[in-house]
């Protein structure tokens, strides 16, 4: 009873449960009172993506920013981190706090994640010099988290993939990969001269020390994009830190912006975006088609959910000419973990049908995918993803 009390948020009674709180139950149903309580949260019943039980009671948290700083540190006592995520989350959607994120205190009390980063980037322009050095702690302490999470695994996926796609089979002698050709040739091991036959020889060519692959990441950057913007520019960055990849990065709405650049810092990458606006894919891949200088050693990355505002027909045609000069061409719909993304099912339909099919991916997949495209083999795409 005291688990659907809390659920239903009925404190009037209403709920039916006939259970009262205190202690630190009723300070935990105030906290969940002020932003799912009432008709200020919507009016529908229950807790979470309806209201509360108790229609005639309105839900907020007022104007004051220290209120809300209070709130906040509130739901950290009393829930675990992955539900203050989403109370906050409800919090900006729900109440229109967006604006009081640009106050310093606030952004100090938030428990920073992906999707707050997001938020903090679609109000960049609007942030007063007071906040932005606060708000950049927070996206540098997120950005860290990411990159401590995924950047090991991605440089040893690739460098892999790497070291396979540029496997020569008559390598010259100081060439040879010594460690690969006695693993190939265990086989033939002679026990009474304790030697191993080398049958065949497994090395590089002398081009495999420099830049092997090119590797081009055009972004939407549209305001539906937000944490896949996020996780590319950690990834961007990642990818531009190995010798062995020459990596671009390229951000798109309606206008085209190369942040290259930046990409020794994801931070000023993230901040060198514009989240919002129109989206004009065929001028970004256009832009992308020029930078290319060696189509059979390119992979360009288009993350998108392909809901294009330019030329569709020319889009399609510039696509059909990158993979027909050699480029291995890979279409993202989302590169984050918040599920099945909303997308242009006509758009992905005629990609696929180019070969290219369009799949949403997580970050965890993400290495794999890049492994996959520079050894221009298949694409792990996961089951029931991909729009063919």
């Amino acid at each position: 009873m005291r688990r659907w009390r809390l659920v239903l948020g009925g404190g009037d009674g209403a709920d039916g449960t006939g259970c009262a709180l205190d202690g630190r139950d009723a300070a935990m149903d105030r906290t969940l009172e002020a932003l799912y309580g009432g008709s200020g949260a919507g009016g529908a019943a229950g807790r979470g993506k309806g209201g509360s039980a108790a229609g005639q009671r309105s839900a907020g948290l007022g104007d004051s920013a220290p209120r809300v700083a209070r709130w906040l540190g509130d739901i950290r006592t009393y829930f675990p981190t992955s539900v203050v995520q989403v109370m906050q989350r409800d919090a900006i959607d729900r109440l229109g706090l967006s604006t009081l994120l640009l106050e310093p205190e606030m952004l100090a009390a938030v428990e920073a994640d992906v999707h707050l980063v997001g938020t903090l980037l679609s109000l960049n322009k609007a942030m007063p010099e007071t906040t932005k050095e606060t708000a950049r702690a927070v996206v540098r302490k997120v950005v860290e988290d990411l990159e401590k999470r995924l950047s090991s695994r991605t440089r040893a996926t690739l460098n892999g993939a790497l070291d396979r796609s540029a496997r020569v089979s008559r390598p010259r002698h100081q060439d040879i990969d010594w460690n690969r050709t006695i693993r190939a040739n265990l086989k033939n091991y002679l026990p009474e001269y304790r030697t191993v036959i080398p049958e065949r020889l497994i090395g590089y060519g002398r081009a495999a020390r420099g830049v092997k692959k090119d590797v081009i990441l055009c972004i939407d950057q549209s305001g539906s994009m937000a944490a896949s913007v996020v996780y590319a520019s950690v990834f961007g960055a990642v990818l531009a830190s190995m010798r062995s990849l020459a990596t671009r990065l390229v951000v798109f709405d309606t206008a085209v912006v190369d942040l290259t650049d930046e990409l020794d810092d994801p931070v000023d990458v993230l901040f060198g975006t514009q989240l919002g606006g129109g989206t004009d894919i065929n001028r970004a891949l256009a832009y992308c088609q020029s930078q290319i200088t060696r189509p059979a050693d390119t992979v360009v990355v288009l993350i998108s959910d392909l809901y294009e505002g330019g030329i569709r027909d020319e889009m399609l045609g510039r696509v059909a000419a990158m993979k027909a000069s050699g480029v291995q061409f890979v279409t993202l719909l989302a590169l984050s973990d918040e599920g099945a993304p909303s997308y242009d099912r006509e758009h992905a339909g005629a990609l696929a049908a180019l070969g290219a099919p369009a799949f949403a991916c997580t970050p965890d997949l993400f290495p794999d995918v890049m492994a996959a495209a520079i050894e221009r083999r298949q694409l792990p795409i996961p089951d029931g993803e991909s729009h063919q």
